[in-house]
């Protein structure tokens, strides 16, 4: 009967560590994808906001 505990026990530990393991990898991608997001954002908002922003820089140079 111990035999069967301990074989029971290690295959549970076993399935344990191949789950938490699974997790660090899943969780990585997912900040990848939420760091993609926010770069896709960040180019977005330059290339709308880029061309207004020159303009104001080259107004206060022209003022000053």
């Amino acid at each position: 009967m111990s035999a069967l505990m301990l074989s029971v026990t290690s295959f549970i530990a076993g399935v344990k560590s191949r789950l938490t393991s699974e997790e660090k990898g899943a969780t990585m991608v997912e900040y990848g994808l939420m760091v993609s997001l926010i770069a896709v954002v960040v180019i977005a908002a330059l290339l709308i906001l880029g061309p207004a922003i020159a303009g104001l820089f080259t107004t206060v140079a022209g003022r000053i």
